[in-house]
């Protein structure tokens, strides 16, 4: 199976569109891991293991593991995910996009490194950039196309032929680059008119879909307007309001607390 069937699977089997970003920030690691020199593992441990039942899918930020040299414990997350919790698919947020020769070594580090099942890849160099993800069948690629960020229309909505150039991209990656039926679409939780625009391009092509909760997006015209005729076709990912739920000892409880609120709050809107 390839990943956008475990996702599917996922979906069905947990009642899950959750997807938990995993980007552990050295500052606001609880007080009880100070004095642990692995603690940048062991938090993102105890909040996949506290999750785990509540998500579709687990999504660690590579530059926030990177960042802290902390390469080995990113490695040995996506173990842990994969050894304790079977059939929830991992995506690497990376946003990869480089030359053909270039990118050819980014897949090996997120498939054969990190051992991840999906990446976000960039667009923005055309095709060959990130032919070698759409080359492996069994994984996913997480194509950017309407992000979440303030800055996103700077350009993604300049015209292109008459269309803002996010239409051209989801267009695109749901036609000719997804040969393999392997790809998903990042689109923003801060733009619901945007996820209404490009669902109706991209028919049940799945949304990786950031800005609920830190950013503020809207969980009620998300679903709504990212929904696919069956209630699905999302990965609605929240870090932050999950992963800091608590600052205390109880940071593990707290934030299965705010993953089973987002996952019942989604699916009363489906």
């Amino acid at each position: 199976m390839g990943f956008i069937a475990d996702v599917r699977k996922r979906w069905d089997g947990a009642g899950s569109l959750v997807c938990v970003g995993l980007d552990p920030e050295p500052g606001k690691l609880p007080a009880k891991l100070s004095a642990d020199p692995d603690a940048v593992f062991a938090f993102c441990r105890d909040i996949v293991d506290a999750t785990a039942e509540y998500a579709c899918c687990f999504k660690p930020q590579i530059a926030h593991f990177a960042a802290q040299g902390a390469e080995d414990a990113l490695a040995r997350l996506i173990a842990h995910i994969h050894a304790r919790h079977p059939g929830i698919p991992v995506i690497l947020d990376a946003k990869r996009g480089d030359i053909g020769s270039t990118a050819l070594h980014y897949a090996a580090e997120a498939f054969d490194r990190y051992r991840a099942d999906a990446v976000t890849a960039n667009p923005y160099l055309g095709k060959d950039s990130v032919q070698p993800f759409l080359d492996r069948a069994d994984k996913g690629v997480v194509i950017l196309c309407r992000t979440s960020n303030p800055g996103a229309g700077d350009l993604q909505d300049l015209p292109v032929e008459g269309r803002p150039l996010y239409q051209r991209v989801a267009e695109k990656v749901a036609g000719e680059w997804n040969a393999h039926g392997n790809c998903a679409l990042v689109v923003g939780a801060t733009w619901p008119g945007q996820l209404r625009e490009v669902r109706a391009i991209v028919g049940d092509v799945p949304f990786l879909i950031p800005g609920v909760g830190a950013q503020g997006g809207d969980v009620q015209a998300t679903v709504t307007n990212a929904r696919t005729a069956d209630g699905s076709g999302m990965i609605v990912s929240s870090s932050r309001a999950i992963l800091y739920a608590s600052g205390g000892a109880d940071y593990a409880e707290a934030a299965a607390a705010a993953a089973k609120a987002l996952r019942d709050e989604i699916n009363r809107h489906r």
